[in-house]
């Protein structure tokens, strides 16, 4: 067994191949050739909780725990089992892991739903998910303007220059969201708003928008009148989404859970997608477990094959 720690992942899991790795598990979910267990949460009277998901996909089985407190932060990891004999292979250090995968499930739904000539994109937020969002995205269109806006000016004008030099893309801060917003042809989230952070007028007729910060029922980033007015609106998930999508929870009444509009990333990715009037796209992220495991089993694949990560048979001496 293997400990593989954040510079192996950060080293063998660049974001082009975390797109294609999540894109073949999301295929296999809608296959039915791959299995997924939606997040449960363990709660503290601290504020700590506890979170849990878990997945099988090829080779590999295994469950991302994950702990959180509003005031100490987040600590991931990933346990990766063998299907062939449920041998422990590796435990991974999972904070990258998580973030180049959420950017990755990202990349897979806007390369599927938004327009082939989309070239302008916003993001609003400018923290560690930004990030890998704005990368993911930059793997599947050709971006020519990127603007951001977070609430406060010295995270965004840091993202921009940071992100501008990392990417070698035109990233420049802007005053307002809805500056970011208006004629964009592509829109990310990452936030932790529990309101609306833009308005459905500002959105592009067209545009492609991915809500990828909350995964809390009581939270959501996108106004109501987006959703409405989707023509589609792609989950993860749809058992996980009626558990922790606020965009959508605040949203719907039970009825509108019904409409054909709403789809999982897996069967479109299975089935492809037209894209019909021009009228906007959503991808609602929560992120899940067969995507974490997915990416694990690449990372430590690799890890395997280059020598890297530490030895841990004494855990089972």
């Amino acid at each position: 067994m293997l400990l593989i720690s954040e510079q192996d992942v950060l080293k063998f899991l660049p974001m082009s191949e975390a797109v294609r790795v999540v894109r073949e598990a999301m295929a296999a979910l809608g296959r039915g050739e791959a299995q997924n267990h939606a997040r449960r949460r363990l709660v503290m009277d601290s504020g700590a909780v506890l979170h849990s998901l878990a997945g099988a996909h090829g080779a590999y089985f295994g469950t991302k725990i994950y702990s959180t407190h509003p005031q100490y932060g987040a600590h991931f990891a990933v346990m990766l089992y063998e299907q062939a004999t449920a041998r422990p292979v590796a435990l991974l250090e999972a904070n990258h892991l998580g973030q180049i995968r959420t950017g990755a499930a990202t990349g897979v739904a806007t390369d599927l739903l938004a327009a082939k000539d989309a070239r302008t994109l916003c993001v609003i937020g400018s923290g560690f998910q930004a990030k890998t969002q704005l990368e993911a995205i930059a793997c599947v269109r050709k971006l020519d303007d990127v603007r951001v806006w977070s609430r406060h000016a010295d995270g965004r004008d840091a993202f921009a220059r940071h992100e501008s030099a990392r990417l070698s893309l035109p990233v420049r801060a802007v005053a307002t969201a809805r500056e970011a917003v208006e004629g964009a042809d592509l829109i990310v989230t990452a936030t932790y708003a529990k309101e609306p952070v833009f308005d459905f007028g500002w959105v592009k007729a067209g545009a492609h928008v991915n809500l990828i910060g909350s995964n809390n029922a009581k939270r959501r980033e996108g106004p109501k009148e987006l959703i409405d007015a989707a023509e589609v609106i792609a989950v993860d998930s749809i058992e996980q989404a009626r558990m922790e999508s606020g965009d959508l929870l605040l949203a719907w009444s039970e009825e509108d859970w019904a409409t054909p509009r709403l789809r999982e990333l897996g069967g479109l990715v299975r089935d492809g997608y037209m894209r019909g009037e021009p009228r906007a796209t959503v991808f609602k992220s929560n992120g899940l477990g067969v995507q974490d495991v997915a990416a694990a089993a690449y990372v430590y694949e690799r890890v395997k094959q280059n020598g890297g990560g530490r030895p841990l048979e004494f855990l089972y001496s």
